[in-house]
């Protein structure tokens, strides 16, 4: 009996698979995240980008 609980114990204890099922979970939220708010990153990243080449073209001229 004592070797079965002992052994109960150690599987209760392991936590090895803990850190894969967080990382999946992580990327599953950003991945709906970003669906989600698709069309205001895009023009974010879109005004970002005009802004660094309107800035880069006076520091150019």
């Amino acid at each position: 009996m004592r070797k079965q609980e002992k052994k109960l114990q150690k599987r209760k204890s392991d936590n090895r698979g803990m850190g894969t099922v967080e990382m999946i979970l992580i990327i599953v939220v950003l991945i709906g995240l970003v669906l989600i708010f698709k069309t205001q990153i895009q023009e974010l990243a879109g005004i970002i980008f005009e802004k660094i080449s309107a800035d880069s073209a006076s520091i150019l001229a």
